[in-house]
């Protein structure tokens, strides 16, 4: 558990490590990443309960799934702040022969991925399929997937939420990255997809919204709360209202960093507005 100061000091620590990784090799994600990070740092270091050191299993452990996978620099960062693998690592970010490609992938043993993830809407199954494991094996951890919001455009992620409440995986959280956009533009233009809370509860889910989805506090709570409605016959959905590329002003409000990195005098107009941290790699 860490304090509220240095949980802050992390989600900025993070936010400058997804900056200057995706400029130092000029393509990724900054986007959604920065979007997500207060998510995920809260998830890795307030939330789950984690056993120290790595195994694919993830037995007697909670374990998450990161479906959108081109969010990688906000993943590989929590996870390396976390202790999975050497902070010093990220500098090889997308880089030949390294460990953190673009998307994550398993082939190379990078601690902390536990599925690889450049194709979309693959996740939510992956997920459901190792909550039933964790049910059969008569372990109380739970499952925790994230997924975005334009991912669920994709038509797998339907099959999967019909079945995860027709089979009553109540062992398992999924949040969706509600920042309205994609890489082609909002996402309402590109596929709208109409309400997704009432078609969550249509399909036999219990919903709950975060509405600040980049407010540590309300990320937290909401989260707690989750916990406490599973194993109670339904899978949880939670709709995290996020802005895309938050904590960088100029990348908020538009899709246009969705998969594009900053040049260097953006690079050092984004560092300048996340000075609280807890020390650069």
């Amino acid at each position: 558990m860490q304090t509220q100061t240095t949980l802050k000091q992390t989600v900025s620590q993070v936010r400058r490590d997804i900056l200057r990784m995706v400029h130092k090799v000029n393509s990724g994600h900054p986007g959604g990443s920065l979007g997500c990070t207060e998510f995920l740092v809260s998830l890795y270091n307030e939330i789950m309960e984690l056993k120290e050191g790595f195994d694919m299993d993830g037995i007697n452990e909670d374990v998450f799934f990161l479906s959108n996978g081109h969010i990688s620099p906000v993943f590989y960062s929590v996870l390396a702040h976390r202790g999975y693998f050497p902070v010093e690592e990220l500098n090889t970010f997308r880089l030949i022969n390294s460990r953190l490609q673009g998307h994550p992938t398993t082939h190379e043993g990078l601690p902390g991925i536990r599925m690889a993830s450049g194709s979309l809407g693959q996740g939510l199954s992956v997920a459901i399929g190792t909550a039933q494991t964790k049910k059969l094996n008569n372990d109380r951890h739970l499952v925790f997937a994230l997924l975005g919001d334009g991912e669920l455009q994709e038509g797998q992620n339907w099959e999967a939420i019909m079945y995860a409440s027709g089979k009553k995986v109540d062992n398992l959280i999924a949040t969706i990255d509600l920042n309205e956009k994609q890489i082609d533009g909002p996402t309402d233009e590109v596929m709208p997809m109409g309400d997704l809370s009432s078609k969550f509860i249509a399909f036999g889910w219990d919903v709950l919204t975060v509405e600040k989805g980049n407010n540590l506090t309300e990320i937290i709570d909401t989260l707690k709360k989750a916990k406490s409605m599973t194993g109670k016959g339904k899978p949880i959905c939670i709709l995290l209202k996020t802005e895309m590329g938050n904590g960088v002003d100029f990348m908020m409000n538009t899709h246009a960093w969705h998969g594009k990195a900053p040049n260097d005098e953006q690079l050092e107009k984004a560092l300048a507005q996340n000075r609280e941290t807890l020390g650069d790699y």
